[in-house]
């Protein structure tokens, strides 16, 4: 049955351009080895590790199970965003962009890889501090644990980085390159969440993303808040000013966790505690404080009131 699967999937990507030949399809395989593999040495390991978290690249069943069922249901919703960003794409590209960069020079991937890497960048850092756009983001954090099966712990909604892309046609990028860019982004990031790979060689901690920093990113500890946003590379965090080391293992999560299975919620809580929010404000400017400001932003009347609570406490 498998096999025939395999035959099937591979006879429908023959009819497809090879530029159009989803990359990320074809390191599933390597994906799902990955996770076994670790998986396989967290639960040899478990038993020689204890504290106050779980062992380190520890799984629990059902969070990764959640986490690969989100990342299933992301497969088919990034196929319909791609497909309608590839129409907009290729207009920009077609009649708007003031040259077309040739696909067979050496600098249209590198202006591509780069391009999709910093916009990613750009895009990840607004996710952690505008709430609207966090909504998206956040059921990526939402797990306590950190290992290969957070990695496909996928959002729904690409409508962030679709927008984000959009100079990369308009310079001149083919759209089909801004997509394969990305889908070597997303292939990358894969093996930067686990916590069996210490620090690397110095001069590859300087320049790209490592589970290092990753793990850091992923962390709600106050020092790791809002840290290590790349996505390849890491040195637009150290130019940028929001690169964080590794002090100590991370806790993993949201700071406020949400406590549950459902990947329906974990993927849509957020925008219903925003709703909340807005329709409980008086004032516009608080509605759009609660929509447009980062993640816990409040009135400042409101802040004032849990302040004096925290200090009488």
């Amino acid at each position: 049955m498998m096999g025939a699967t395999g035959e099937a999937v591979s006879a429908f990507l023959q009819f497809l351009p090879p530029q159009l030949r989803e990359p990320v399809l074809f390191a599933v395989p390597f994906f799902l080895l990955l996770l076994i593999l670790e998986w396989t040495a967290a639960r040899k390991l478990e038993h020689l590790e204890s504290g106050d978290q779980p062992p380190a690249g520890a799984y629990v069943a059902r969070d990764a199970w959640t986490s690969l069922a989100m990342g299933l249901v992301s497969v088919g919703t990034m196929a319909v965003w791609k497909f309608g960003a590839l129409i907009g794409y290729a207009a920009l590209y077609a009649y708007v962009a003031p040259w077309q960069l040739p696909s067979n020079q050496w600098y249209t991937w590198v202006i591509a890889i780069v391009g999709v890497d910093l916009l990613f960048y750009s895009y990840h850092r607004i996710a952690h501090r505008v709430r609207l756009v966090w909504a998206t983001h956040q059921a990526h954090h939402s797990s306590e644990y950190y290992n290969f099966a957070t990695a496909v712990r996928q959002k729904w909604n690409n409508s962030g980085e679709i927008v984000m892309w959009l100079p990369l046609p308009l310079l001149g990028v083919p759209p089909w390159m801004v997509f394969a860019g990305f889908s070597i982004s997303l292939i990358y990031q894969f093996w930067v969440h686990t916590e069996r790979i210490g620090t690397m060689w110095r001069p590859i901690e300087f320049v790209f993303n490592t589970p290092s920093h990753h793990r850091v990113h992923h962390g709600r500890d106050p020092e790791y808040l809002d840290k290590n946003y790349g996505g390849i590379l890491i040195i637009w965090d150290r130019l940028f000013g929001t690169f964080q080391p590794e002090l100590f293992r991370p806790h993993y999560g949201l700071t406020k966790p949400v406590n549950t299975y459902n990947i329906w919620r974990l993927q849509t809580h957020e925008y219903a505690a925003i709703a909340r929010d807005v329709r409980g404000a008086r004032r516009w400017r608080d509605r759009l404080g609660y929509a447009f400001g980062p993640p816990g932003w409040k009135p400042v009347e409101n802040r004032h009131v849990a302040e004096k609570a925290a200090v009488r406490a």
